[in-house]
């Protein structure tokens, strides 16, 4: 049999371990607690250790600081132009009053959702079908401001909403693909013709260059090969130069070099004009003159 005083320590020691459980709070970081007192708001516990008095206060709420996230289901709406597609999305917001988000909604999860579509229908219906499906980000941030100032008096700041699908009915994403298909096939013929363009472009150029190359070369070639004759011809003359000298040198006084290179050139243009046995040879008149310098020659030629 337990001593009576036994059981009265034992039951005084579990009343106080439940006080003493009843009146510390420990409150996690990014988190508060909403304390009432007799059931009217006493005070928000901030993260750390906090005591209530047991029995008269308690905890209302803990309230999660962080950002956090809820899921709209995909939802009918109607577009300007009477489309009807579906729409899902999501909510990025966190709790800027605990108070207020405490008091002023009796479920803020709910309540934000039903903002959410509200405010889906009223956006989406001031679009027509290709503003709603290319200006996703601008419905976006006409969400987000809509749906912040909503929930301003719940305590709530909506950080961001973004549209993940929008589904529209399946004859009209049918026709969308078609048109899709189009886009791109003409898109592939303007790259192709644009490329042959470019390549037709380079290729005339390449032609112009080098026949301007070949242009230049013929050029030089032909100044190269007008040079070389003009050299040539120049040796020759500097050649017939010193050979009249020569002559003149051997002549003396006793005859002129200029009869003496006349008969030269005439003796080989006779021997050309003789070379063909079936042609006639006709000596001009003046040929006695030129007879008399070849005696002229002969006698230059004889040894003294």
């Amino acid at each position: 049999m337990i001593p009576f005083n036994t059981i009265v320590l034992f039951g005084i020691a579990f009343f106080l371990l439940v006080v003493l459980m009843r009146t510390i709070k420990i409150v996690p970081q990014k988190q508060v607690k909403i304390i009432e007192r007799l059931g009217k708001y006493h005070r928000t516990a901030e993260a750390g250790l906090n005591t209530i008095v047991p029995f008269l206060d308690s905890v209302r709420a803990t309230i999660d600081l962080r950002e956090q996230i809820t899921k709209i289901e995909p939802q009918p709406v109607i577009t300007r132009d009477n489309v009807t597609m579906e729409v899902d999305a999501v909510i990025y917001y966190l709790i800027a009053d605990p108070v207020r988000a405490t008091y002023e909604v009796q479920n803020l999860a709910w309540g934000l959702e039903q903002l959410t579509l509200s405010a889906l229908r009223n956006v989406i219906g001031q679009l027509d079908l290709d503003h709603t499906l290319s200006s996703r980000d601008t419905t976006n941030t006409q969400l987000r401001a809509a749906l912040d100032a909503a929930t301003q008096q719940w305590g709530v700041k909506v950080m961001r909403i973004e549209l993940k699908n929008i589904t529209p009915p399946e004859e009209i994403r049918l026709t969308m693909e078609k048109q899709m298909t189009a886009e791109r096939t003409r898109r592939a013929v303007v790259t192709t013709a644009e490329g042959e363009k470019s390549s037709a472009i380079l290729r005339a150029d390449g032609q112009k260059q080098a026949a301007i190359v070949n242009a230049e070369g013929a050029k030089e070639a032909a100044i190269l090969a007008a040079e070389g004759t003009a050299q040539a011809r120049l040796r020759v003359a500097q050649a017939e130069a010193q050979a009249i000298q020569v002559v003149a040198q051997a002549l003396g006084s006793a005859g002129s070099p200029a009869q003496y290179l006349i008969a030269q050139k005439y003796l080989e243009a006779l021997g050309q004009i003789s070379s063909n046995a079936q042609k006639l040879v006709f000596m001009p008149y003046e040929a006695s003159g030129i007879m008399a310098s070849l005696g002229g020659i002969k006698e230059l030629l004889q040894p003294k």
